[in-house]
Parts: structure tokens; sequence; C-alpha cells
């Protein structure tokens, strides 16, 4: 240790011009400060804090270098702040009623028999094409009542059972693209390595709770198959929950048998509470079709999640203004919850938000658009009026990992964490409307959502926070560098980034200048060196393995239809 002199002006009751603060404070030594009254010592090096043994992570350096971050722990965020909230209590009203006249004079067609059969028992009214439903806001909000507000989902490892609904935020990866992208391969379609890297990242990041759908479509294995080998690999290589698709019989039958064999447990611990959850999307306008809805009401048969979305873009799926669009959302998602209640009463179930808009000159997709973000917040409204969780989505409509990509994203993320969204589906990766998976821009968003989950954190107000002494004691002209309230706290005072570069340009310029999305690129590739799938009994892999093996002689999920 060494003590170095004193600032000039700095930390001294001299009067000093702003620009000379400045600059004295950029020319700061780290090691030690010297004010006026005192020499504070500090010790030579900054030790980051030792890196906690994760599932994902290898918590050796076999390389000599250091992992490739070091992240907050676990945790699952809440909401503190009220939500932002658009409409009045009148309007919530009105679009409610919308809602429920849309369900009563209009109708939701169902194309699958026995749910038509189900909801004729429970006394709605079929058209004569068979497939439309008319059902009544009193039989609508009746089975609505009996879902839950909030529930939890305990995947293979306890440890990481998320809580849905009331102020909990959880977030999950992107899911369903049909391609991928970095910098190092440009864009390529879905294959198994690159969900299986992807997949690695969502395990890596502990501010990722959960892993959506396929983070991109592996289109080398075939259909029939593909649903066996990809949750075999979740499974094996995260310990977070996980989501299945509801795509037919045979594909949601599996994958529940999957996710219970990883788990260890019976028929009847599985369906006792929640161990995976599915997405399902109407065919907006005012549709939902078969292989969604046959998977969703195997799954609340079994008690496990559905989260109903409607995919309802204004101005081509939906009405072009915000209101009709919410009203069209509620009424499509409320009648398919209200069905899954007919399955089971107090089944979990999910009201999902996807409204956002169309570029009118072109009919493209937009997210991440100021009516995204009123959108996001008014259905957080409606959830709350039906006391349902919400799901909502980090999305964009650029096209490579830019500043495009970080605006619109970054105004989808307030949008969900303004709105009080409790699954935000899409958090890290999401590029061109949903079509790829981008590497570096997984890598970005997680920047992003550790940011925003910091930000979520309580600010304290101790008498030791407001810092009245600390204040007393530096008095005016002097800085709080080298204060022994600083010294206890520096270290976790404030968020530190893992991707942001805060040098000033010349320290920029003189390390090569080097991008956000080359740093991104850099460190995808350090993850993927040292990850270690999480720890699963060999057992149990050799189980889910003779289960894909026998399936896969069976054929699978049939194709051809």
């Amino acid at each position: 240790m060494r003590v170095v002199p004193a600032l000039s002006g700095v930390g001294s009751k001299k009067a000093t011009s702003c620009v000379e603060i400045q600059l004295a404070l950029v020319r700061l030594p780290c090691r030690s400060v010297k004010s006026a009254n005192r020499n504070i010592i500090m010790p030579e090096t900054t030790t980051a804090a030792p890196r906690r043994r994760r599932a994902g992570g290898r918590s050796g350096n076999t390389r000599g270098r250091g992992p490739a971050i070091v992240q907050p722990s676990w945790h699952l965020p809440e909401y503190l702040d009220n939500p932002v909230e658009p409409l009045t209590q009148e309007g919530v009203e009105k679009v409610h009623d919308a809602a429920m006249r849309i369900l009563e004079e209009i109708g939701i067609e169902f194309l699958h028999e026995d749910a038509v059969t189900l909801l004729r028992k429970e006394g709605c009214t079929i058209q004569p094409d068979g497939v439309t439903v008319r059902m009544s806001r009193d039989f609508v909000m009746e089975k609505i009542a009996t879902c839950p507000e909030r529930f939890t989902i305990t995947p293979r490892n306890p440890d990481k059972t998320i809580e849905i609904g009331g102020t909990r935020a959880v977030f999950g990866q992107v899911g369903s693209p049909p391609n991928y992208s970095n910098l190092d391969e440009g864009r390529q379609t879905g294959n198994f390595k690159a969900f299986s890297d992807l997949i690695k990242f969502t395990q890596y990041f502990d501010c990722i709770h959960f892993q959506s759908g396929y983070p991109v479509e592996p289109i080398d294995i075939h259909a029939s198959v593909r649903h066996l080998d990809c949750i075999r690999e979740k499974m094996v290589l995260s310990d977070k929950v996980t989501h299945a698709y509801s795509l037919g019989v045979e594909r949601m039958v599996d994958s529940m048998e999957l996710v219970r064999i990883a788990a260890q447990i019976s028929d009847d611990e599985f369906e006792a509470a929640p161990r995976m959850f599915t997405n399902i999307n109407s065919t907006s306008p005012l549709k939902h079709d078969w292989p969604m809805l046959d998977g969703a009401m195997r799954m609340a048969a079994r008690n496990q999640p559905t989260v109903v979305s409607p995919f309802t873009l204004a101005g081509a799926m939906a009405p072009v203004t915000l209101a009709g669009a919410i009203a069209q959302q509620t009424a499509e998602g409320l009648a398919c919850i209200a069905l899954l209640q007919c399955v089971r009463p107090g089944s979990p179930a999910v009201y999902g938000s996807f409204t956002s808009n169309v570029d009118m000159k072109t009919g493209a997709p937009a997210f991440g658009t100021p009516e995204y973000v009123r959108a996001t917040q008014m259905s957080g409204q409606m959830a709350r009026f039906y006391k349902l969780p919400l799901r909502a989505s980090n999305a964009c409509a650029a096209n490579f990992p830019d500043a495009q990509a970080a605006w619109e994203s970054s105004n989808s993320l307030w949008a969900c964490t303004t709105g009080g969204v409790n699954m935000i589906y899409h958090s890290a990766g999401w590029l061109e409307g949903g079509l790829c998976a981008s590497y570096e821009k997984f890598m970005m968003d997680c920047e992003m959502l550790q940011q925003m989950q910091h930000y979520l954190k309580p600010v304290g107000v101790t008498d030791a926070d407001c810092a009245v002494a600390a204040i007393e004691d530096v008095g005016a002209g002097g800085h709080f560098f080298g204060t022994p309230h600083t010294q206890e706290r520096y270290e976790t005072a404030f968020y530190s980034p893992f991707l942001s570069d805060w040098s000033n340009f010349e320290n920029w310029r003189d390390n090569g200048g080097v991008k956000t999305e080359e740093r991104a690129n850099k460190m995808w590739k350090q993850i993927l060196d040292e990850f270690e799938p999480a720890p699963m009994d060999q057992a149990v892999v050799e189980e889910m393995d003779a289960f894909v093996a026998k399936r896969k002689e069976e054929g699978g999920a049939p194709t051809d239809f």
C-alpha cells in the first residue's frame, strides 16, 4: 500500500472551477485519496467479488482468464412502483364491455370438436357453422374467476422455482425464430448446434429465469421427432423452468413425460403443481386452431399453465385503434382461458399481450413502438381488472444488433416494466420481428435485463443511506471518494456493466475502438467455452434417452395431415 498526494483543488476547501474538478476526477488515482484533513489508504488492487458456483458455468479458469462475466446472483425481481395506467377506470370498463360484446354478439371460432362439445355442455351458444361459439359475459367472468392470481412453477431444480403473477417479474429468452445470426456466420437457417448454444446462454445468465420456446428452430431435425431431441436437450443443459409447444397430441404428451422424468417425480406429483408451461396464440382475428387448443387442453387437464397470447397487430389482424385492438385481444384470450377452466377449474392460465402495430406503408410488423408501449400498459390494466397474470415481450423489428435494436428493445422492456408484466417473453436475442435469434443481441439484451432488474431493487432510506454524517464530514468543496462511507460501499453501490464500455474516447480508441456488437461477439464465445451443463444424474439422462429412442422408433409425431 502507498499514499499519493492530495489532488490540487479536489478534496480541499479551495474554490475550484467545474472544469478543473472534472479534469481532476478523471485523473483521480484508483489506489488512494488524500483529503485536506487526512490520508485514506486504499488497497493496491481491487478484487472482484468471488464468482459463485453456478450450474451451467465453469467455476475454474482453465485458460488463465476469469469468467466471461461476474453477474448478480439468481433472484426474482419484484415491481415496487405503481404501474403506468393510460386508461381511466371508465376506459377499462369500456374496453371490457367491448370485449364482452365481441364474445356475446360475434363469437370466437374454436376449431376443435372436443372444445366445442365442452362449451356447448357449459351453456355456450354454437352457431350453425359448428365452430363459432358465443358465450355470455357472466359465463366468462365466472370461469376466469377460478384461475389463480399467482402460482409457482417448479423445475427439476427446486432452487430455480419461479413465481408468476402479483408483483413478480420473470424473463425468458427468445423463442421460435426459424433463423439465427452472429458476426462469424452471418444469418443462417436454424440448426441443432445453434439451438444448443442459445439454451446454454439461457442457463448461463441468471437474469433469465425460464426457457421460452425453442430459441431457434432446428430445421436439421425432422419435425416428427424434433420435439424429442429439443426437450431432452433443454432438460440436460438447463435446470430452469421450460416451455413445450402445444402442437397436437404427441408433442404435448411426450414433452410432459420428459419433464416428469427429468424431475424424477410420479404422475401424481406432476399434476399436483405446475412443472412446465405452454404458450398458445390465437389465429387473429377471432379464431383458435386445433393443434394449440388440443395441447392447451391437455396441459390444463394435468394442472399445467397455459399462456394465451392473441397475435393482434393493430391495422392488420386487429383494429387500427389501440382500444379496439386490446378489446379484441381480451376477447380472444378470455374465451380460451374460460375453455381451459371448463377442462379443469383452477388450472393456471396467463393473459398474454402481443398487441403492436404494423407499418402502414408496407404492412410489416413494428415493435418497440410508442403504440406497443401503450398497448402493453393497457394490457396490464386489463389483466389486473380480471385478476390474471400478464405476459408480454421484449420485441424489436431491427435486422441487426444495432442502435435501432437497442432502442426498440429498450422501449419494449420499459413497456413491460411500467405495465407490470409478470412473464417477459423473448427477453434476450430477438431480431427481425421474431424471425431471427442473434447471439450478439442475446448478450446486449442480458445487459439491459440486468440493468432493468437492478433498477427494480428497493432504495434504502436508513440514516446511513441518507448519509448526513458523511456529507458533514466532507463539507463544502470536498469529495466522497475516500470517505469511510464510500469505502464501505463502493464495490456494491452501483450497477456494474459487463458489456457497456464506460471508458473515455481516447482509451476506447487506443484499445481498438471495439464496438458493442464486437464485444458481444467475444463474450458469447467465452461463455460457450466455459459452459457446463446443469448437474443431472446419469441414470436420469439414460432414462430420458431411452424414452426418446422408443418414441422415435414409434414414429414420433405425425406431420402429414
